[in-house]
């Protein structure tokens, strides 16, 4: 063993040019793990990288698909031990951390950030093969469904700048690699709350679904408004199709949202203290794009809320009187203006949203205990977020739905077995006497 070491050490060495101890030592163990004759430079690895050689290179299981493509590997299927090895020691040399090197392994040629598409290689490999979606080999339909929401998530939290490009630094501040690194130690992917948890991909789908009534996988301002029973204006929503939240022209110019889109929406509506449900919220309310919000645009989406609450036999307090509990909760710097900075200071802002444009629960946070509320704000610690507990709530509700479903289903065929048990003899002895 020591001499074989020895040998491969040496051939390392006069492959390429002297490198650091701990990167001879990561390159020899590669050529141990890798299949086939180790002596010959284009000996080859069929399919992705094994566990035990991303093992040997130090970096996190799921990393394997993107790494396997970063060396020529989609576009042949295998992966020479020589090509392999090279691009491993491109990446050593020219990546000083995790976040540098994942980019250069996922971005386009030249590019210095991550697009959504950059994405679709390692999600399908994580479907693919994390043990927890084994049971989505047998729904190939709903791989790209649940790649499209975990991609809308990642983007959702760590793309800060709303570009559509993830930057170097914009991961480096996120939780994402730390979290899938965590695919490696758990089988369960719905203990993994952020980004891949399944049973999220389901209550989100599932409510898409309910709106998408011809199933295209886009929906108009009329399904949106249907949501949780209208609970939304119509002025909010409008101000969602109308650009100010989603990216192309295809929302303004075809007035529908896709999937992707409802992604973002739905977040937004059941989390409005998380940061990007604030600019969500902050961009929609923000008429006329200055960076603030003015009386004039509070009063525009508070009029429909009074006109609502008429409706319903509920007298609306005046808008003054309104406004100056909204600048007493708010405490903007700037007298007469609120902006985006207010907002996210005063860690009230799901209060604030919610009376401008979502009746039901405007009128929840009206009828309750304001010690309770204000205990709620003074909550310390890694309390579970608004979206978390919505999205356990919701699918424990699907589930059971779904198991009365199948029950009630269950019975009625039990009950029609049981109708025609007793209809066939008394329909063979009606034929019985008619033949006497």
């Amino acid at each position: 063993t020591h001499a074989k070491n020895e040998v491969l050490t040496s051939r390392k060495l006069q492959h390429f040019p002297p490198l650091a101890m701990g990167e001879i030592t990561t390159i020899a163990a590669l050529y141990w793990l890798c299949p086939g004759d180790v002596r010959e430079p284009n000996a080859v690895v069929s399919g992705l990288i094994t566990p035990s050689g991303g093992a040997a290179c130090g970096y996190p299981l799921y990393w394997k698909a993107p790494l396997f493509n970063a060396a020529g590997g989609e576009r042949t299927g295998f992966v020479s031990v020589h090509s392999f090895i090279a691009t491993w020691r491109k990446l050593l040399h020219s990546c000083h951390d995790d976040s540098s090197m994942f980019i250069c392994l996922l971005a386009k040629p030249s590019c210095s950030y991550l697009e959504q598409e950059d994405f679709i290689p390692l999600m399908q490999d994580i479907v693919d093969t994390h043990p927890g979606l084994t049971f989505l080999k047998d729904a190939p339909e709903f791989h790209s469904r649940y790649i499209t929401t975990v991609i809308q998530r990642i983007f959702y939290v760590v793309n800060r700048s709303w570009s559509g490009r993830v930057t170097m630094t914009e991961l480096r501040r996120s939780n994402f690699l730390q979290t899938l690194a965590l695919l490696e130690e758990e089988d369960d992917i719905n203990q993994i709350t952020d980004y891949f948890s399944y049973e999220h991909f389901y209550v989100i789908y599932c409510k898409f679904w309910e709106l998408d009534t011809d199933h295209d996988l886009y929906i108009d301002p009329k399904d949106l408004a249907r949501y949780n029973d209208h609970a939304s204006s119509n002025r909010i929503i409008e101000r969602m199709f109308s650009g100010a939240v989603t990216r192309g022209n295809s929302v303004q110019r075809e007035n529908r949202m896709s999937y992707a889109e409802f992604v973002w929406f739905l977040i937004s509506e059941e989390d409005k203290k998380n940061p990007t449900s604030i600019e969500y919220w902050f961009r929609c309310m923000d008429m006329d794009g200055d960076g603030v919000l003015s009386m004039f645009e509070l009063e525009y989406f508070y009029e429909e809320q009074c006109e609502r609450m008429e409706g319903m036999g509920i007298e609306p307090l005046p808008f003054q009187d309104l406004l100056c509990q909204m600048l007493d909760l708010v405490k903007p710097k700037s007298q007469g203006k609120i902006t985006l900075s207010d907002l996210k200071r005063c860690r009230m802002a799901h209060i604030f949203l919610d009376t401008f444009f979502n009746l039901e629960k405007y009128l929840d946070h009206e009828q309750r205990d304001p010690f309770a509320l204000q205990k709620d704000i003074d909550t310390e610690g890694p309390e579970p977020s608004d979206w978390d507990k919505y999205a356990s709530e919701e699918y424990e509700i699907l589930v059971a739905e779904e198991t009365a479903n199948e029950q009630l289903h269950d019975a009625h065929n039990c009950v029609s077995q049981k109708a025609a048990q007793l209809y066939r003899p008394r329909a063979c002895a009606s034929i019985q006497q008619v033949l006497r």
